[in-house]
């Protein structure tokens, strides 16, 4: 097995921002508040486009930056379906502009799962598809030998499953009422900013 003296700069530096990112995703699917969930994911995902970039995975780096503008319209274009299939097929386009080869079919499923979860679902439901968007990931930086980002992936689904039993279990406690991680959520305030 090679030791670290024997990898490159560019692999260390993936290998860094893949652990940085795994580092921010854990904070993010704990969380059972969708806003923070988002707003933790943008930061988490350019972390993700660094790691592929120095990997020169440039399918998944391409389509984790449109991963970051699709977080950013899915927050103000919640259930808006033309915006959803805009960003569908920019995603394809970008696919198709910097395809190599068949491993990057797993960023392409990724992006497409993760952009049908932000656009048309909330709580658990979207948690299991951004669940099965992480494990598309995880296959893709297992693929191309990123230590750092296959762990993040990992780590982001087990969190994700142990957040959706939580989430499931609060709504039981409270049966048809609104759930966030402080328990039951008074739907007559106004939402947060």
């Amino acid at each position: 097995m090679p030791g670290l003296d024997n990898l490159s700069t560019s692999v260390l530096a993936g290998q860094f921002f893949g652990l940085v990112a795994l580092a921010i995703c854990l904070v993010a699917f704990a969380s059972k508040n969708d806003d923070r969930l988002l707003v933790l994911l943008i930061s988490a995902n350019v972390a993700f486009a660094l790691q592929f970039a120095f990997f020169s995975s440039w399918t998944a780096a391409a389509l984790t930056v449109l991963v970051i503008a699709r977080i950013v319209l899915a927050r103000h274009y919640v259930g808006s379906q033309w915006v959803m299939w805009a960003v569908l097929v920019a995603n394809l386009v970008a696919a198709a502009l910097t395809w190599r080869d068949w491993v990057d079919i797993f960023p392409l499923t990724a992006a497409t799962l993760g952009t049908i979860a932000m656009f048309l679902l909330r709580g658990i439901p979207m948690r299991i598809m951004l669940g099965l968007a992480a494990l598309s990931w995880m296959l893709n930086n297992l693929l191309i030998g990123s230590i750092g980002g296959t762990l993040a992936e990992g780590m982001v689904f087990v969190t994700n499953v142990i957040t959706i039993v939580r989430m499931a279990r609060a709504k039981k406690r409270y049966p048809g009422v609104p759930v966030d991680e402080a328990g039951p959520v008074d739907t007559s305030a106004p939402p947060p900013r």
